[in-house]
């Protein structure tokens, strides 16, 4: 019994969660609570993992009494960083702005094929002088000018964001006034994050309806024209999305809660893994067919689809998740 309540108190000075300690001593959850409640104890082997992880003593675990720690003169823990008011509030400040960035650079890569749209339909039109290889190629400079300008603009938010990596990598601790500080900003600025997310919704429903109309004409320019009203409908929505979910993460973020909890650090990782994966793979697809067929006029519909398959790709992702975690005994 003795040996349980010290292993749960030196747990909870290091902050961690029994799904953490679980993680760095090598076994399931379900063991690390069986020792905490006293149900069974642990072999050797792990007796001496968690010696040398907590930095005390094995006679410190061993005794069949409650004392104060006894420490190795080499304890194997990371010094905790801890989130100062001025970091926080810069660090809330910074992704103020960046959500603004970022969601200019979302939307520069949505609608970056509009203008060869148009400028194709516009090459059909009777009387047009212009050659179909000539519009082409503009509307495929115009194209790459935004994409790179948007890719840029991640670069340089992902170098400025250097200074606060360790919130999103790594376990830290916030000094008082913190955690108020952040609950108050986070409280002020729900409205806004409700209303934000509901102006995306209503768009990204929205976006079809241009397309539907334009299914009804036999006119080139009017269809390309109604394509690119979809898509610059849906590219407002996704920036609307953004700019209010990255305000929000970093409130979140600072707080530890929602997927950004202790207990759901790897779960989430996984999430951001398969995430980045699927869009660079759509990425690909899209590009590869756009150059390999040169129909761009068409290849834009693996956006939508991608968009459609990624929440079913989200919701397996979440099944195979909570899956390995009861193979895990949690």
């Amino acid at each position: 019994m003795i040996l349980a309540d010290k292993i749960t108190n030196l747990r909870k000075k290091n902050g961690w969660s029994q799904e953490e300690l679980a993680e760095k001593v090598k076994v399931s959850r379900q063991a690390v609570s069986k020792w905490e409640g006293a149900q069974t104890v642990p072999d050797l082997e792990k007796i001496l993992a968690l010696s040398k992880l907590f930095g005390v003593t094995t006679d410190y675990l061993l005794k069949d009494e409650m004392e104060d720690e006894e420490f190795t003169d080499e304890p194997d823990r990371t010094p905790v960083k801890r989130v100062s008011l001025a970091l926080a509030n810069e660090f809330l400040e910074w992704r103020r702005r960046a959500a603004k960035r970022i969601a200019t650079a979302a939307f520069l890569c949505i609608v970056a094929v509009i203008p060869l749209l148009l400028l194709a339909a516009a090459s059909e039109a009777p009387g047009c002088a212009v050659s179909e290889n000539l519009v082409a190629g503009v509307g495929l400079v115009i194209l790459f000018v935004l994409v790179a300008a948007a890719v840029a603009i991640f670069v340089s938010c992902g170098f400025k964001n250097t200074p606060f990596e360790f919130i999103d990598k790594e376990p830290f601790e916030t000094e008082y006034g913190v955690d108020g500080m952040v609950r108050e900003k986070q409280k002020a600025y729900r409205s806004a994050y409700v209303k934000s997310n509901i102006i995306a919704a209503c768009l990204c429903v929205l976006s079809p309806i241009p397309l539907f109309v334009g299914a009804f004409t036999e006119k080139e320019y009017l269809i390309a024209a109604m394509t690119s009203g979809t898509i610059l409908l849906a590219g407002i929505g996704a920036a609307f999305f953004i700019l209010a979910g990255v305000r929000w993460a970093s409130m979140q973020k600072l707080l530890r809660e929602g997927k950004y909890a202790r207990r759901d650090r790897r779960k989430t990782r996984i999430k951001e893994t398969v995430s980045t994966a699927y869009w660079l793979t759509a990425t690909a697809v899209y590009l590869g067919w756009s150059f390999w067929t040169g129909d761009w006029e068409i290849t834009w519909v693996v956006w939508p689809v991608a968009g459609i398959l990624f929440a079913v790709v989200m919701c397996l992702c979440n099944l195979f998740i909570e899956r390995d975690k009861e193979k895990q005994g949690e």
